[in-house]
């Protein structure tokens, strides 16, 4: 409930003030499970990512923004909430199997999951190298996967700025549902894995214009931030 009162809210606001965009909304099912595969741009994607969709749009995200204090932590829990988040633990091993089991438990319910491959908001724009928690939700869910590509929100709110700019659009584009019902049944193959993912990286590049970068976004950021550090000793 608290989903659609946030939304009811905030979207004639955003329509009046942004006026988003959208191209594809019809490849988004009406009613039944699937996965919305997206880009990762700007903290605006959790704004103009759901926007366009009339269904209830749920996503997995890190449990850090539901566990700080006082004031500010509050209203963090309270927009990520208001905003369909649901925590969980990314440090790996286990904690990944429960957030694919997480994940898991939304399909079969029915719902719309909502889910960034990259794992992190790009650093620069570019699109960067998924991660294939993704194909094992689809191959196990055995649901169609959507690519669902974000465009202008890096441009409107890039890193680190904590207000959207004025005067530019943001868009959302949805792609054709894949299909990856051949490779049913071999969720455990590490090459089939990578090359699903691939193929939602490459649907999301096409739709998007991205750059593509073969590797892993929060390994670019960690080289970028060493970089400007090696920059600034030297001046």
């Amino acid at each position: 409930m608290f989903y659609w009162v946030v939304k009811a809210i905030l979207g004639p606001f955003l329509h009046l003030v942004f006026r988003p965009w959208t191209e594809g909304g019809e490849n988004v099912p009406k009613q039944g499970p699937a996965i919305l595969a997206g880009n990762h741009l700007s903290f605006a994607d959790h704004f103009f990512g759901p926007l366009q969709i009339r269904r209830k749009v749920i996503s997995l995200g890190k449990a850090d923004y539901f566990t700080g204090s006082g004031v500010k932590g509050f209203f963090t829990r309270l927009f990520f909430s208001g905003v369909g988040t649901v925590p969980i633990d990314r440090s790996g091993g286990k904690a990944s199997e429960a957030a694919l089991r997480t994940g898991l438990r939304i399909l079969r319910e029915g719902n719309i999951l909502g889910i960034y491959p990259e794992g992190t908001r790009s650093p620069d724009g570019r699109l960067y190298k998924g991660k294939t928690g993704v194909a094992r939700l689809a191959l196990e869910s055995r649901v169609p996967v959507i690519p669902w590509a974000m465009v202008n929100t890096y441009e409107m709110m890039p890193p680190g700025r904590p207000l959207p700019k004025l005067g530019i659009r943001p868009g959302v584009k949805f792609g054709k549902p894949l299909d990856f019902s051949r490779y049913y049944g071999m969720e455990d193959d590490r090459l089939v894995l990578r090359a699903v993912t691939d193929e939602i990286m490459y649907a999301l590049m096409e739709l998007s214009g991205q750059e593509y970068v073969d590797k892993y976004a929060a390994s670019a950021r960690v080289e970028m931030e060493r970089a400007a550090r090696a920059a600034a000793a030297k001046h």
